[in-house]
């Protein structure tokens, strides 16, 4: 596994000034948004008490990957992460395929933030419309982007801390206010998980499922952010490991307290950490939560716009996008690829003031099965590189314990969900929509790669289309 890109050209660089602890929280920061704060509700609209089984199986296979992830990026700290591996292990046009893939996802993910975070705030100051306030987080954020790497992670190294602050003291409220020891409130107990456990069935779990994934994508970022740290094999290490464990406490834990407290008919689901303090009954609790949220959903977007740009900006400089998008400002920053990648989320809100409260629910049902793809090809080529890397002897700075086991457990895992989803109808047309989605991106990349390469043979007759696409 040599895993340095000889496919980059090296006349453009990114800076190296992001810190060890910015990198950690910008894991967290990226997977902390609009899945927990608002998509929890939503799994346990679908699922009921039973969406503890969607987050356990979705959290175990989201270790996995970033182990896998963590391997293979301190061996080779790249903007294009997994697209780079996967092209290294798997070949151009998957490289390709999965890198505009996440893009694409992420694009969508930060048009969710931006209104579910505009949303959110209107519900506790309805004074400016949804459309107009995602408009402002949207300039206000791409501002930020493009500033220097260093100023933008210790910005969201602080915006990060605070939602982390604020879901440590939720669980404490909410396992106060359900072992019953609350001045004057009456405790749920367990009654609304042991009631009713799995009211909707597999069914209701395999829904379920797609909206806990995208609760879960994102983590990957870290893998993506590694390139941009001062020490990357040493970060990438520790960010992983604090990483995956934190979003497990964090995400179960939040959800146990909201299934227990609020039944999964309840209205309050639209808020559910705000309908849990309300139920706790502490004076503008529900109101300050409510507001931690917003925060948690715009550091997401700040962390995925940042993931979305370093990805594109890659794909540049491998010659899979076009060339214009690897133009870097004095701040070492990708400004063409940072517009490029927040012009959906600008179009969101235009489509939110003609479709009000429609367009968020729509985009969180588009990217789930897109992550199953990406963490997929991760694992995958994980696998082929290691083992590459094992047969020539290749050193690594970091090993994926229980190889090749665990890699291979996690991509049994990966057909388990896959063929769970193709048993729901609402993920079923999720799955076929993304695997028609990948059909064309992949054809796309293969068209684009051979009008590349007969450019270079026209303007270069001494080159001919078998040598054009080798790495310089």
């Amino acid at each position: 596994m040599t895993m340095k890109s000889t496919a980059e050209r090296p006349a453009v660089h990114l800076g190296h000034s992001m810190k060890p602890r910015q990198l950690t929280m910008m894991g967290l920061g990226s997977a902390i948004g609009a899945g927990l704060f608002l998509g929890s509700g939503a799994g346990i609209k679908a699922a009921g008490p039973a969406v503890l089984i969607s987050y356990l199986v979705a959290g175990t296979l989201i270790i996995l990957v970033m182990w896998a992830l963590g391997e293979m990026a301190a061996a080779n700290p790249n903007s294009g992460a997994f697209s780079v591996y996967a092209e290294k292990a798997l070949g151009k046009t998957a490289g390709a395929t999965v890198g505009w893939l996440w893009w694409l996802q992420l694009v969508v993910v930060i048009a969710a933030e931006a209104l579910g975070a505009a949303g959110l705030l209107f519900s506790v100051w309805p004074v400016i419309p949804v459309w107009a306030l995602a408009l402002a987080f949207m300039v206000a954020f791409t501002a930020i982007n493009l500033a220097g790497v260093k100023n933008f992670g210790e910005f969201e190294f602080w915006f990060a801390i605070l939602k982390v602050a604020a879901i440590v003291l939720f669980l404490a409220i909410g396992g106060a206010l359900l072992s019953g020891i609350l001045p004057d409130v009456a405790s749920p107990g367990l009654v609304n998980i042991t009631s009713d456990f799995a009211p909707a069935g597999l069914g209701g779990i395999a829904t379920a499922l797609f909206v806990v994934i995208f609760a879960f994508g994102g983590t990957e970022i870290v893998s993506v952010a590694a390139a941009e740290t001062e020490n990357p094999e040493r970060s990438v290490t520790t960010a992983i490991r604090t990483v995956v464990w934190r979003i497990l406490v964090f995400y179960i834990g939040s959800v146990f307290v909201i299934a227990a407290v609020l039944p999964a008919t309840s209205e309050a689901l639209a808020s559910p950490f705000a309908g849990v303090l309300d139920a706790a009954r502490i004076p503008g609790a529900g109101t300050a939560i409510t507001l931690v949220a917003v925060v948690a959903l715009l550091s997401a977007l700040n962390a995925n716009l940042y993931g979305a740009s370093r990805m594109v900006y890659s794909l540049s400089l491998r010659g899979e996008a076009p060339r214009f998008l690897s133009g870097l400002s004095g701040a070492k920053v990708p400004m063409v690829a940072v517009g490029v990648s927040v012009a959906f989320g600008f179009i969101a809100t235009v489509l939110e003031l003609l479709f009000p409260e429609r367009i968020l629910p729509a985009l969180f049902q588009l990217v789930g099965s897109t992550c199953l793809v990406v963490w997929g090809t991760a694992l995958v080529s994980q696998l082929i590189l290691r083992r590459r890397a094992d047969r020539d002897g290749t050193p690594l700075p970091l090993r994926m314990k229980g190889f090749p086991g665990l890699t291979i457990f996690g991509l049994v895992l990966l057909g388990l969900i896959f063929a769970v989803g193709f048993s729901a109808e609402s993920s079923r047309i999720q799955l076929i929509s993304t695997i028609l989605l990948i059909g064309a991106i992949a054809a796309a990349c293969r068209l684009g790669a051979r009008f590349a390469a007969k450019s270079e043979t026209e303007s270069d007759p001494s080159r001919d289309a078998s040598t054009a696409n080798l790495p310089k």
